[in-house]
């Protein structure tokens, strides 16, 4: 954490996807109720990337500005939304505009971008929170376990990065150099401790390779 320079005014959120017409209308209804939660203009982008299904088009009918790119690679999917964010923002503050993003197999709590921008208000600069998993369909019945004694973290701030629940300040974002081409791990240049959590989903067949989707298939043995 390093001090905050001032109150934030705009928000955005990016959703990186990869074939998610399934699962990306639950994504985009949370997060309209986080975006109504909070009184500030809040912008979604979903970055369809290298797609063969109407992922673009279902993005736009739930209300979301859509990038299409090519580059099958989460990091610079988040890339390309930030930076399609930060265009949209271009006349404010970046000190005063948050960035977050999500993925779109997962669902946001209704609080989530308020409770960011409260860590925001009081001098935060990037906050990431953990992620839960509530159906585990196809995974043998010894995961969720193993999961919960991976995952376990005791009372202290927690050691995981998720790019599915993350928040930075422009500012800070544009100092870092954004987010890297990276296939796998590209949240992990970006480190806060927070007490969110979001649903995630436990398929089997995930989007970024040693991700959490990796994680999951490793604890099935």
């Amino acid at each position: 954490m390093t001090a905050g320079p001032g109150v934030i005014e705009a928000a955005g959120v990016v959703v990186p996807a990869h074939d998610e017409e399934e699962m990306l209308p639950a994504c985009l209804i949370a997060l309209r109720y986080a975006a109504a939660a909070i009184s500030i203009p809040v912008h979604v982008m979903v970055v369809a990337d290298t797609c063969t299904d109407r992922t673009a088009a279902t993005a736009r009918a739930y209300g979301a500005a859509v990038i299409s790119i090519g580059a099958r690679n989460v990091g610079a999917a988040r890339a390309a939304g930030m930076t399609g964010l930060l265009r949209l923002t271009a006349g404010r503050d970046p000190a005063a505009t948050w960035l977050a993003t999500t993925d779109a197999d997962t669902v946001v709590p209704s609080g989530w971008l308020r409770r960011q921008l409260e860590y925001a208000d009081a001098g935060w600069d990037v906050v990431l929170g953990t992620v839960t998993v509530s159906n585990w369909d196809g995974h043998p019945p010894h995961v969720p376990h193993a999961f919960e004694r991976r995952y376990a973290f005791g009372a202290g701030p927690h050691p995981h990065v998720h790019g599915a629940n993350l928040g930075i300040r422009a500012s800070a974002y544009l100092a870092a150099g954004g987010f890297p081409p990276l296939r796998t791990a590209e949240d992990h240049a970006l480190l806060a401790a927070g007490d969110l959590t979001v649903e995630t989903s436990s398929r089997r067949q995930a989007r970024a390779p040693d991700g959490f989707g990796h994680l999951l298939r490793t604890l099935a043995g």
